[in-house]
């Protein structure tokens, strides 16, 4: 079948139950021949995308997919239970992604990915552009997926090849795997892969990644791969299965010649399997390899550079670390186990936890504050070590027994410190974790012009800088500011807030002459008199909060109006503050609780009329009141199933002034109560 070549915008149905077009059959081609594909036309916001394009139905075998341009529907397409698919030189960006509601200050866990199960494919509440399960021998090639949130999904796939494919500037995953095994990922571009991140203020990643691989995933070979400025660069983990029984786990897997380089987190993360990691450049990381419980794990020959730590393993056994170069880490290798384990965990009852039984020979570190930090482990022998410039050659803790290092400096010509690194070169952006720009919308990818906020000062001064295709940048407005020295194109510009608290609504805008550019939605642009903008709603407002504890008897998860009479008593604390943003990972104060307590704020504000967009992240328990009147009812525990429902959002018509309380229970562990409002757009 050749379709004929064109633009078609088709709306698909608002479940993805229907696909807009089904494959189904034996020896089947479908060249889209370059069209172009678009459905939610009734949408503007990637959020609010929906339906399945194409669907290649259970039982079909020899389909080829290519040539196809698809965008603007959660799921682009989906292969189920399909033998030798083929998917080739496809465009599937700009599908779904979540908004996301980190800012530049501080993050907000709504934005984390909820993994865990997939047996369901529960996944696919994250859309994907291509979402493979139960197929066997699938080849994707030459394709490329931007500006979504997950490119391809792979749950129970067998022998697949994934090669040469541009998975690129996604904010969730570039390639995910669940329960896949004997598959081969090489050579593609699987970079800014990325969330939760914030130069100069944090690094969550938010369980963002290049790669990953989940539950039950053995014996999948990655090589040549360029994944840098993503979450991790690869993110393996177990799976329940082997935290419940201390079996299985996601082994033999080889992880060779690729480059994990700039992740905010880990660029390499193996958890309680046992795995190969050897030849990869990684460099730029808070950790190079945190292999936290990996037993039997060969780590050889890789390049680490300006991590905080090169190595870091807690509970790991008979693993081996050889070949390798550290250059500029404040820790080469570390590794330590804790006391005690908790004695409910299954894993822990079935498999053994201790740190034990390294060798670890012919490694290189060079300018290294630490090189070897080592607690609470028994066995271990490190050899024919190099070191230059190593402030600390051993760092021991308490309760390390049988520590071999009589042929610490010895020569070992086994193994060459240095590899020819082959991996698919990095995209031409400039590199490091500075180059990590988040928005709303995922990682910024450098094709647009954009107006960057660095950073606010102290003064009130606001300091920007004019990024992506070159051209001309013209000041046309702007409410809310002054200019606050020389405006330059492709220099910092900065402008100082007005200090005027009637200012609701602060914006500065541009006109932009240069190249065409796709902007982050997606949308061609000619580049004649084009609109730049920056823009902050800060109504003015003071909350009050108070804070109480709760007992078994006013248990909010029972009866909410039983509850309501904690409020009589006195509350524990109480603050005022511009505005309710708080995630509390322990107490909410000196000597007061960290679980079951209330939080009420309340607040007046005089709006503007118009319609606003009123969202509150919340963990566990909330209401929000509008004039008295219950505008958000999120009182069930299961919000904070899956982290993304945390977040409870209402549009509503405001003009003047107008009451806002909340009342926020927490039941226990992380608590967090965030209040944003904005005008819709």
């Amino acid at each position: 079948v050749r379709i004929s070549k064109n633009l078609y915008r088709i709306n698909a149905n608002s479940t993805i139950t229907t696909p807009l077009l089904v494959i189904e059959g034996k020896n089947i081609t479908v060249d889209f021949n370059g069209s172009e594909l678009y459905g939610s036309n009734d949408k503007r916001k990637p959020n609010e995308f929906y339906g399945l394009a194409i669907l290649v139905k259970k039982g079909s075998s020899n389909i080829i997919i290519k040539n196809a341009n698809v965008h603007g529907y959660k799921v682009a397409i989906l292969a189920d239970s399909v033998y030798h698919l083929t998917v080739e030189n496809c465009n599937l960006s700009y599908n779904w992604r979540q908004q996301l509601h980190s800012n530049r200050m501080r993050e907000d866990i709504s934005d984390w990915m909820s993994y865990h199960h997939n047996e369901k494919d529960e996944w696919l509440r994250y859309g994907a552009a291509l979402y493979l399960k139960h197929c066997k021998n699938a080849i994707v090639k030459n394709n490329k997926v931007t500006g979504g949130q997950c490119a391809l999904m792979m749950t129970s796939c067998e022998n697949a090849e994934v090669f040469d494919n541009n998975f690129s500037f996604n904010s969730a995953i570039g390639i995910g795997m669940y329960a896949s095994s004997h598959n081969k990922i090489y050579h593609n571009n699987l970079d800014w892969n990325v969330r939760g991140y914030s130069y100069g203020h944090y690094n969550r990643g938010q369980d963002s990644a290049g790669i990953l691989v989940f539950e039950q995933c053995n014996e999948n070979e990655f090589y040549y791969n360029s994944v840098t400025h993503s979450g991790d660069g690869f993110f393996l983990w177990a799976g329940q299965y082997t935290m419940d029984s201390g079996r299985g786990g996601c082994n033999n897997n080889i992880i060779f010649n690729n480059d994990f380089s700039y992740a905010p987190t880990n660029g390499v993360e193996v958890t309680f399997s046992s795995n190969e990691i050897s030849k990869n450049i990684i460099h730029g990381c808070d950790n190079g390899v945190w292999g936290g419980y990996s037993y039997n794990t060969i780590i050889s020959n890789n390049d680490f550079k300006n991590n905080r730590t090169g190595i870091a393993i807690e509970h790991g056994q008979h693993n081996h670390i050889n070949g390798n170069s550290f250059d500029s880490e404040n820790t080469g290798v570390r590794l330590w186990s804790n006391k005690t384990q908790d004695p409910n965990w299954g894993y822990a009852k079935y498999h053994d936890t201790r740190s034990a039984g390294y060798f670890m020979d012919v490694n290189k570190l060079t300018n290294v504050k630490v090189g070897f930090d080592i607690m609470r482990s028994d066995s271990i022998t490190v050899a024919g070590t190099e070191f230059k410039e190593v402030k600390q050659k051993f760092k021991i803790g308490e309760a390390v027994t049988h520590l071999d290092t009589v042929s610490i400096e010895k020569k070992i010509d086994a193994v060459s410190h240095r590899s020819k690194y082959t991996a698919r070169p990095a995209q031409k952006f400039s590199s490091g974790k500075d180059q990590i720009k988040m928005t709303e919308w995922g990682p910024y990818n450098f094709q647009y012009p954009i107006l960057w906020l660095k950073d606010v000062d102290s003064t009130g001064i606001y300091h920007f800088e004019i990024i992506g295709p070159k051209g001309q940048m013209k000041l046309k407005k702007m409410q809310g500011f002054d200019i606050a020295g020389k405006i330059a194109a492709g220099q910092l510009i900065n402008f100082l807030a007005k200090a005027d608290s009637s200012i609701v609504t602060r914006f500065i805008e541009f006109e932009y002459n240069g190249p065409a550019f796709i902007d982050r939605l997606g949308k061609k642009h000619q580049g004649k008199n084009e609109t730049i903008t920056y823009s902050e709603f800060d109504p003015a407002s003071t909350w009050n909060i108070s804070w109480y504890k709760w007992d078994s008897l006013h248990d909010p998860n029972k009866d909410y109006n039983i509850f309501l009479s904690t409020f009589q008593q006195l509350p524990v604390l109480t603050a005022t503050t511009k505005r309710p943003d708080y995630t509390w990972w322990g107490t909410i104060g000196k000597n007061l609780p960290s679980d079951s307590f209330a939080t009420v704020a309340a607040t007046t504000m005089n709006l503007p009329k118009g319609k606003y967009e009123i969202s509150i992240t919340a963990d566990d328990l909330l209401k929000l009141f509008v004039d008295g009147k219950e505008v958000i009812n999120a009182w069930d525990s299961k919000y904070v199933d899956y982290d993304e429902n945390t977040n409870h959002p209402i549009v509503l018509q405001l003009e003047g002034k107008h009451d806002f309380k909340i009342i926020h229970a927490e039941n226990g562990g992380l608590a967090t109560l965030m209040f944003y409002i904005k005008p819709v757009d």
